[in-house]
């Protein structure tokens, strides 16, 4: 009896702090708040910065990231603006760094703070093909899939009591579980996170990315187009993922016939947003 009580209670929370994630409009799960979420994304982004090499601003390739970064960033508030949300974004610090290391990856950090490695920009080949990888790791962050799987863990792990919500509360409640999930969640390895990075996404999320990034990058005027090049390029060098350390960005991004299908199926979509940008 207890437990069909205390899932019923989960069950009641779940409804209440069910959204819809922008674009997509998909039903999510969010047990906790922005201001939880991106109080420990940002100390975590601080660790890792003071724990690897980055790439001074001053240098071209710094520069063009930081470029990218803020044009989708723009581009993102745009959206919200034009969409009668303009506080959706309101707690994001923008933030995006260079870091030099041979991992082909990439990453976003709830609250907006981003990563770019060296070692994925002979991929992206060029700032357009940049931009389709920082438009898809922004969108998780503005999709807050993070928060999603901390809210789900949360839930699987009994972290939460009966009518509970909130990252504190599951903290006060159980705080070893909950500083482990966090840590599963976003692969923060200690004592220096140089693994900082988040865990696979489900497909759902991933394709959510795709879309949303699809369109940000557009709105910010860059051809979505290039997308299918990208992920085409990917997809080629798949076969030797171990010996070109694609390995780390495959484990979470997987490239395949079926992603390029259905950025291909998006396209029209976006190009409409491009058009229109890129009138102004």
């Amino acid at each position: 009896m207890k437990k069909i009580l205390f899932y019923g209670a989960i069950l009641l929370s779940s409804i209440w702090a069910c959204t819809q994630v922008p674009i997509s409009g998909r039903n999510q799960l969010l047990l906790v708040s922005d201001d939880e979420m991106n109080a420990m994304s940002f100390t975590s982004y601080k660790q890792f910065l003071d724990t690897n090499k980055v790439v001074p601003a001053n240098t071209q390739q710094a520069a063009m990231v930081k470029r990218v970064g803020d044009r989708i960033a723009k581009a993102a508030q745009s959206y919200f603006e034009k969409n009668n949300a303009p506080d959706y974004l309101k707690s994001y610090q923008w933030q995006t760094e260079l870091v030099q290391s041979n991992q082909v990856n990439a990453w976003c950090m709830p609250g907006g703070k981003m990563v770019v490695y060296t070692g994925i920009l002979p991929i992206t080949v060029n700032e357009t093909g940049l931009a389709v990888v920082m438009g898809h790791e922004v969108s998780h962050a503005i999709a807050k899939h993070g928060s999603e799987r901390m809210s789900q863990g949360m839930v699987a792990q009994g972290l939460l009591t009966a009518g509970q919500v909130g990252l504190g509360i599951a903290m006060q409640n159980k705080p070893s579980a909950t500083k482990n999930l966090w840590n599963t969640v976003f692969n923060v390895a200690a004592p220096t996170g140089a693994q900082l990075g988040m865990l696979a996404f489900g497909r759902n999320q991933e394709s959510e990315a795709d879309h949303l990034g699809l369109i940000f990058m557009a709105m910010a005027g860059y051809n979505p187009q290039e997308a299918v090049s990208f992920w085409g390029r990917m997809a080629a060098q798949s076969g030797g993922a171990k010996a070109s350390g694609l390995m780390s960005f495959l484990s979470t991004h997987p490239s395949d016939e079926k992603r390029i299908e259905d950025i291909k199926r998006l396209m029209p979509e976006a190009l409409q947003y491009y058009n229109t940008s890129s009138k102004k």
